[in-house]
């Protein structure tokens, strides 16, 4: 961690972007403490309710690549102010949503602006400031932003009985144009990555000095994982009892992933000077088959079950740092937020579908068909991370033994 001495002002650079990622990601997770209040007031079912943060990825992910040339040309400080201005009115529809269609064009609303806003605008901000040495700078953003529920729902529960859910919306909004925005732009750091005009930015950007299939790669790895992560977490209670937990059992292991999936993220971020996202992910992606094995052979054994817990936890929380930091391997400053925003399409996509294919096998064939399946991304992912291994560029091989 060497360039945290070398450039003081990336230390400001997360103290803005950890508290503007914790506001963004902790309202986004309104649904999680009021749904029910919400279903009651629309007229709608919970699963339609939790729905919203379906529709909320798929637009991240399909404004993603649109916003790659404005991140290129702009820098992330302009693309995420302008992306807390447009998550504002979004709130403010939400709280005014008496019907399902009304309750839709809100997510909508604050998936576009998620989409300038959430950890894609972050990781792009770190890497204007640092560069390829921006993995531990992303790695510390993530130990902060993982505590986004631990803080966000109690804060929700207590707005929403003080103030009701449409009140705590209007809150939410007033807390981006009092909190969010000024920080963008008064503590946030203005771009210095390039000399060079806008047009030429953009052009370079639009030139990855890496091959397409090099790069096709980077996207398939990033974007299975992105699935057994997002679905395995989003159906993990249930996957439990459907191993034979008794359902405060299940809660039990369950409650303990977020705790350990952050513990994870703390040591790699303590050794993040000493290797690359690809070896973050090689090791930690090995461990992931493994949990799954481990489930499926050991009949629901509670042992078996916190190993399992333990392994896929500690797996999926470095990954979740591999994931954001894979491209700093192969991109330079210029070609990284194109990158990033052509790879948040498919990763969004597949966090917005993975938990209901995941349920869908879980109650057709039990949890060895969602099992079944995770374990085959999770070893096509390794399989994917050893091929880009060998694909490294000299530089990043260097520093990555």
């Amino acid at each position: 961690m060497r360039f945290w001495k070398s450039d003081g002002r990336l230390i400001g650079v997360l103290l803005v972007l950890a508290i503007t990622q914790l506001i963004g990601w902790g309202t986004i997770g309104l649904p999680a403490i009021v749904g029910r209040d919400l279903a009651a007031d629309l007229g709608m079912t919970l699963p339609a309710v939790f729905a919203g943060t379906s529709v909320l990825y798929v637009t991240m992910g399909l404004c993603a690549p649109w916003l790659a040339r404005a991140f290129a040309r702009h820098g992330a400080r302009k693309v995420m102010m302008v992306g807390t201005v447009v998550a504002v009115p979004g709130y403010v529809i939400l709280s005014f949503a008496r019907e399902p269609m009304l309750y839709f064009a809100a997510w909508v609303v604050l998936g576009t602006a998620g989409s300038a806003t959430l950890s894609t605008g972050a990781y792009i901000m770190l890497n204007e400031v640092a560069g390829r040495q921006a993995k531990s700078a992303i790695g510390a953003l993530m130990l902060v932003t993982g505590l986004s529920s631990s803080i966000f729902w109690p804060t929700t529960s207590f707005l929403s009985g003080l103030v009701g859910w449409r009140g705590t919306c209007m809150v939410y909004a007033a807390m981006l144009i009092l909190v969010s925005l000024p920080l963008y732009a008064f503590a946030a750091p203005r771009r210095s990555i390039a000399k060079n005009d806008g047009g030429a930015q953009a052009k370079r950007a639009d030139t990855p000095s890496i091959p397409r299939s090099t790069f096709g790669l980077v996207v398939a790895a990033i974007t299975l994982n992105a699935f057994v992560n997002f679905g395995l977490s989003a159906v993990l209670i249930e996957l439990l009892r459907a191993e034979g937990l008794a359902p405060a059992q299940a809660l039990a292991f369950g409650s303990m992933l977020g705790v350990i999936q952050v513990s994870a993220r703390g040591l790699d971020f303590l050794g993040g000077g000493r290797w690359d996202g690809i070896t973050t992910g090689l090791v930690a992606g090995t461990a992931l088959p493994v949990a799954m094995l481990l489930l499926m052979m050991s009949e629901g054994a509670t042992w078996a079950v916190a190993i399992f817990i333990l392994l896929y936890g500690a797996g999926s929380g470095a990954m979740a740092v591999a994931r954001a930091t894979i491209p700093l391997v192969f991109y330079d400053q210029a070609e990284f937020a194109k990158a990033m925003s052509m790879i948040a399409l498919p990763l969004n996509l597949a966090s917005a579908v993975s938990p209901p294919v995941l349920v869908g096998l879980l109650t057709q064939f039990g949890s060895r068909g969602a099992l079944g399946l995770t374990l085959v991304f999770s070893c096509a992912t390794v399989l994917i991370l050893v091929l880009l291994g060998r694909r490294r560029p000299q530089i990043a091989a260097a520093a990555a033994t």
